[in-house]
């Protein structure tokens, strides 16, 4: 291309640019949104017969009764639907992990035992086909958290896996589905595992107790003096001029958790390691939320005197010991409830989290009041993570996540019409419904 036809072209391409600009700057602010002749459940208060829900800048503006319409507002008449809270997910891989057997399209861990520096948004894939399928089942926030185990892992050891995004489930960026980057500290507590799978050879190896419980309690010990270590940068802190002082951006992520600010989610499941995990962050004084927690009714007494919130794996599994009740992690959430600990269901991956409504559903079938529930998977989780101020009930000043629906959220059969994230009216659809679509509309074949 000659020189003066260049400078043509670029001319052009920013009178354009400088067009676009001015057309985005003159754009005026999106028109106020309301919902009106729902039934509301707050989840703040009673049901609200024939509300209206008024929604303004990305937040609630205003919830109930005789709430007028603003003028200018675009009006979704919800005569004979419900309006809820979004469904908040509290342990995904979301956004982190798309084919578990593709090792290239998991980024879910790192090398090395210890890795508090590393945070679950900088990896986020915002064009996961995870989310709009998740987003379809009425989930409009996640926790995505690094080093969670599972089949993902590989058999990672990592101690400190790194630090629990709290991400809304839209956005073109990461950063635009940032709610809270910082949400939590993960840590995969130990085991005193006695048989092992080799991923290389497919083969299963044994292993004498004597030599797994030393293996354990090496571990066990590694993470108490990483702890010590982090305490005493915490003080360095506080004189980082002083002789001797060198940054350490492991040591300086962990200052939070010392601090008290930032809880750590620690990941187990077996009682010994429930009780040790437990113990451990009460003599460090360390904020923590148990999560997997299989068999907490094991502990149920000390969990409740030490407080400790509980992130519970889907219900709809089988037992985890053979001499368990086939029931046994289908009763577990209405006997911790009961012996006073807060608790809230995680998916733990992302294939299935479409199925946390019903997860909660079915501990309801099992002794589980109906709202302690549906707050399980609404407000229990945004109050574990700090974000109750944002989310998990419809209050005027919270972030507009809400969801529109026919009926109950927990309930398989129930359709939700209207999603809203960040005050936004968000897409439902997502492949498996178009997939659904596709062959439902298949010509038949003739005969």
């Amino acid at each position: 291309m000659n020189r003066p036809r260049l400078h043509c072209l670029v001319a052009i391409l920013g009178l354009t640019l400088i067009s676009a600009c001015a057309s985005h700057a003159q754009t005026p602010a999106a028109a106020d949104i309301a919902i009106t002749h729902a039934k509301i459940f707050t989840l703040a208060g009673p049901p609200i017969e024939d509300g209206t829900v008024v929604l303004r800048e990305g937040k609630i503006a205003a919830v109930g009764a005789g709430v007028p319409v603003p003028a200018g507002a675009q009006v979704i008449d919800a005569k004979g639907l419900q309006v809820y809270p979004g469904l908040f997910d509290s342990v995904t891989q979301m956004g982190l992990s798309e084919i578990s057997a593709v090792n290239s399209t998991v980024d879910t861990t790192e090398t090395g035992s210890f890795n508090p520096d590393v945070t679950a948004a900088t990896a986020i894939l915002p064009s996961s086909a995870h989310i709009p399928v998740t987003r379809a089942s009425g989930i409009t926030e996640v926790i995505a958290a690094p080093a969670s185990g599972g089949f993902d892992s590989r058999n990672a050891t990592n101690l400190v896996g790194g630090q629990a995004s709290a991400i809304h489930l839209a956005g073109w960026t990461a950063e635009e589905m940032l709610i809270n980057k910082h949400a939590a500290m993960v840590v995969d507590w130990p085991g005193i595992e006695t048989r092992s799978f080799d991923f290389s050879t497919f083969t299963s190896k044994e292993k004498p107790f004597a030599d797994a419980k030393k293996e354990y309690d090496k571990q066990v010990n590694e993470l108490a003096d990483y702890v010590e270590q982090a305490r005493h940068y915490t003080q360095a802190l506080q004189s980082p001029g002083s002789a001797g002082f060198q940054r350490d951006v492991k040591l300086e992520a962990m200052v939070p958790v010392i601090r008290g600010e930032m809880p750590l989610l620690v990941f187990a499941d077996k009682a010994r390691q429930i009780r040790d995990a437990v113990e451990f962050c009460d003599r460090q004084k360390l904020k923590i939320i148990l999560a997997g927690a299989t068999e907490a009714w094991k502990e149920k007494d000390l969990l409740r005197s030490k407080s400790v919130p509980v992130i519970l794996r889907p219900t709809l599994a089988e037992p985890p010991e053979e001499d368990d009740a086939y029931d046994r992690l289908l009763t577990q959430p209405e006997e911790l409830r009961a012996a006073g600990i807060k608790i809230a269901f995680g998916s733990f991956d992302n294939s299935f989290a479409r199925r946390l409504g019903q997860n909660a559903a079915n501990a309801v079938a099992h002794g589980l009041p109906y709202e302690e529930a549906l707050k399980a998977v609404t407000l229990y989780p945004a109050q574990m993570f700090g974000l109750e101020a944002h989310l998990g009930t419809v209050e005027p000043g919270k972030t507009a996540n809400l969801i529109v629906t026919n009926g109950d959220p927990l309930e398989v059969t129930t359709d939700f019409r209207y999603l809203f994230i960040k005050g936004q009216l968000t897409s439902t659809d997502n492949k498996q419904k178009a997939l659904y679509e596709k062959y439902m509309n298949r010509p038949k074949a003739a005969h």
